[in-house]
């Protein structure tokens, strides 16, 4: 058939009818069985007549059939796949977990980045400061050596009386183009070579670093004056202790005799080689620089106590570690008349000798260490200096001793010599093996076995931090040849010079007086407020003597909680302390108890005057009855559920202790299994047994420019004026105000203002080019600091150590 052309249209073929099919045209679609068809009858059985009829009836059975609705059926079809009813319910479950896990996930961190939003912001705002971080600081702690004045000409920048207004500038002046100032040497004992001396007490041998006697200590160097604007210290009293306080002194003439400023090749330490150096070389004027490589201090202050024995009373031989011994029958080491203690033959007389001559009371300093302690140049200085100025210089006062805790208790230590000795060599330098004694936290649970265990924080009752006298109490016993032992840390640092100090301390301790003794021990000193030690005495004895005190409501007492802790605590009397103040239970060894005089009686005033003290702290002895002071709940082996238990605590260790009290403290945890925590358990074993117990005010300072009222009320918040005994005292939670302040185990002013002094920068603060572009380098005068822990600095060979 031919195709039509582009562009013509086929016209369409005529209707022509069309012979029947199987099935109509209009059911093509629609799939039908007999009996489907059998049953509608609307629709006709396929036959001729079909197309026969009619068309009235044809057309009439069309419209019919084609307005009716059909009857669906399932096509089963080959290609195709439907997913079963159950995998599809699986699914959707799965689905719908999915979508709602989903949602409360970005709920949820949407709440967790709200609230670490809220945190950040929190976070972000600075806190509230204290008010003491409120006042201006002081500056002229680092006046340099440049800018000396006559203390009774200086401006002090800070502790001037509340109504006297500090001046705008501090006035300085620079010696620079005048001259260097010159030092003197420091010599604080006694003439030992004059009548007066010689009359009293017998001669002075002279000690020396070396067997043939020609070796001394350079004596130290101070210079007269302070610098312009030095602070007053704002606790504490120079002239109450009788310290001076018209002198300062500076790195090189404080540590410069004891290897501090030369080099390592020529003995010395390696460190103060920096800085501003200018006169230094006075020091060592009169004695040459000390080359200290190969000595034994063991054996030194040994030497020089067995030349000055015939000072010292005869008493019983040091005993060490008796009980590992195993001796056979009873033995005494007291020496006999005719035996002699030291080098010299029994009937040697000396010049000026005499049976009726004073004898001088021997002390030990412990100085509590550990043995993976790390000695820097910084430590070995220090106890080359306590060494030299208490025990070589004094003619054997004073013997200093290491008692190094040994923190493994596993190592058998006490199995042979060999393990001990190697423990000793390993612990300390070379120098100091002779002056060391090892102990352990499980030879103190042998020793004072029985105590019955609290776990106070965690820690066990013979561990160091709630025992730290234990290991003392047990090393006086082995060593009764000692009537006083100083407790001294590692980390005391003073600039002045030690005998000085504890010679002055001990004369003024024994010069008090006991009666309202014990009421000016819970008292800081501050004389910008209080005026005169005499006038503090008589504030202390006035606020003493007050009517009985009542507690607020809800103030926690020692003991078990009440049940209601609104019911108001029963009064607190205020009674004098005056003798023994014996714990309820009263089940204390009382053979060396005081028998004190009546109250009133002519003699109480004179109660105690010249009689040594047997326990004398650095800080008050307050009392933590009612404190936020947590130690001091910390009570073995006492009756605490009937009455209030009495106690006194010192914060900080470092005192001295007598024979006599460290005797009591002993038997109290060897035999009634007494124990308290560290600082507290000597002032409270003094208390009970009453003894002499003094808190010495040495001159502390601050760092900011206090309102000396302002101090004093915050220090002294307790009860009745003292420092501690109701919730508000300064002791617990409020000892951030120490922070600032020269004395305290948490004090951030002393080891600043030590590294400071050594010439070495802190933060954005001195060094070398401070020094040299300004006044020169810092004089501060005798002053405690603590703590001051790992120093690093310049040293030779070793390169810088950053701060």
């Amino acid at each position: 058939m031919d195709r039509p052309d582009k562009g013509q249209h086929r016209p369409l073929p005529l209707f022509e009818p069309q012979p029947p099919r199987d099935i109509p045209l209009f059911l093509e679609k629609q799939s039908f069985d007999s009996q489907a068809s059998s049953h509608c009858s609307n629709y006709a059985p396929y036959s001729p007549t079909f197309f026969t009829s009619s068309s009235r009836e044809a057309s009439s059975d069309y419209e019919r059939q084609i307005l009716r609705k059909p009857t669906r059926k399932k096509v089963t079809r080959s290609d195709s796949y439907t997913i079963p009813r159950s995998i599809s319910r699986y699914l959707s479950m799965i689905l719908t977990i999915t979508l709602l896990g989903f949602i409360f996930n970005l709920f949820r961190m949407s709440r967790e980045s709200t609230k670490r939003v809220e945190m950040a912001v929190k976070g972000n705002r600075p806190p509230l400061p204290a008010a003491w971080e409120l006042f201006p600081p002081l500056n002229r702690y680092y006046g340099g050596i440049r800018t000396l004045v006559p203390r009774l000409e200086n401006i002090p920048e800070f502790s001037k009386p509340a109504n006297e207004e500090s001046p705008a500038k501090i006035p300085t002046q620079t010696n620079k183009g005048d001259g260097f100032p010159s030092s003197t040497p420091y010599h604080p004992y006694p003439d030992y070579s004059s009548t007066e001396y010689l009359s009293e007490y017998a001669h002075v041998n002279e000690c020396f670093l070396d067997a043939q006697g020609k070796t001394r200590i350079p004596k130290l160097q101070a210079y007269n004056g302070v610098p312009s604007g030095m602070p007053d210290p704002v606790v504490g009293s120079y002239n109450a202790l009788g310290l001076r306080d018209d002198l300062c002194f500076d790195r090189f003439g404080r540590l410069g005799p004891y290897g501090f400023g030369y080099s390592i090749k020529q003995g010395g330490t390696g460190a103060g080689l920096h800085g501003d150096r200018e006169g230094i070389d006075s020091i060592w004027n009169e004695s040459k620089a000390v080359d200290f490589r190969g000595l034994d201090w063991g054996e030194i202050q040994s030497r020089c106590l067995a030349d000055n024995s015939h000072r010292f009373e005869a008493k019983a031989k040091s005993t060490v570690d008796g009980f590992r011994k195993m001796k056979v029958g009873h033995s005494t080491d007291t020496p006999k008349e005719s035996e002699p203690i030291s080098g010299f033959p029994p009937n040697t007389t000396f010049e000026g000798s005499s049976a009726k001559k004073k004898k001088i009371p021997r002390t030990a300093v412990i100085l509590r260490t550990w043995w993976d302690y790390i000695y820097k140049e910084d430590d070995i200085l220090s106890i080359r200096a306590l060494i030299s100025e208490l025990s070589l210089m004094s003619g054997g006062e004073y013997t200093v001793h290491l008692l190094v805790h040994v923190r493994d208790d596993n190592i058998p230590i006490w199995a042979d010599e060999d393990t001990y000795k190697h423990a000793l060599q390993t612990s300390v330098p070379q120098e100091f093996w002779g002056i060391a004694t090892l102990w352990t936290e499980r030879q103190m649970g042998l020793i004072y076995g029985g105590l019955s265990e609290s776990f106070f924080f965690e820690l066990p009752v013979h561990g160091v931090y709630r025992s730290t006298f234990m290991p003392v109490q047990y090393f006086a016993q082995q060593h009764p040849q000692y009537d006083f032992f100083w407790n001294w840390e590692m980390d005391i640092r003073y600039t002045g010079h030690f005998y000085h100090l504890f010679n002055q301390i001990s004369q003024w301790a024994a010069k008090q007086p006991r009666k309202g003794l014990w009421e000016r021990n819970e008292r800081f000193y501050v004389p910008a407020t209080h005026g005169s030690w005499e006038e503090f005495q008589h504030m202390a004895r006035v606020q003493a003597d007050m009517a009985t005190e009542p507690l607020p409501k809800g103030f926690a007492h020692y003991g078990p909680p009440s049940k209601n802790p609104l019911a108001p605590t029963p009064p607190k009397i205020s009674e004098p302390i005056w003798g023994p103040s014996p714990p309820p239970d009263d089940n204390l060894f009382t053979d060396d108890d005081c028998v004190p005089p009546a109250p009133n009686s002519p003699e109480s005033s004179a109660w105690g005057v010249d009689e040594p003290a047997d326990l004398i702290t650095l800080n008050p002895l307050f009392d933590p009855d009612s404190t936020t002071w947590i130690p001091g709940h910390d009570v073995t082996g006492y009756n605490t559920k009937e009455d209030r238990l009495p106690r006194r605590a010192a914060i900080v260790t470092a005192s001295r202790l007598s024979s006599r009290l460290l005797r009591a403290m002993h038997l109290e945890t060897a035999y009634r299994r007494h124990s308290m925590f560290s600082e507290m358990w000597p002032g409270s074993v003094a208390l009970h047994h009453g003894f002499k117990a003094v808190y010495a005010p040495h001159p502390v300072y601050v760092d900011r420019a206090w309102p000396p009222p302002h101090l004093a009320a915050v220090f002294n918040a307790g009860s009745r004026g003292a420092a501690g005994g109701a919730r508000q005292s300064v002791f617990g939670d409020r000892e951030h105000n120490f922070q600032g302040t020269t004395w305290f185990y948490s004090s951030a002013f002393a080891p600043s203002l030590w590294r400071r002094w050594l010439g070495y920068r802190v933060g954005e603060e001195g060094g070398e080019e401070h020094e040299v572009a300004r006044e020169g380098r810092m004089c501060l005068p005798p002053m405690l600091l603590h703590p001051v822990k790992e120093v690093h600095g310049v040293v030779e060979g070793k390169g810088v150590r950053e701060e």
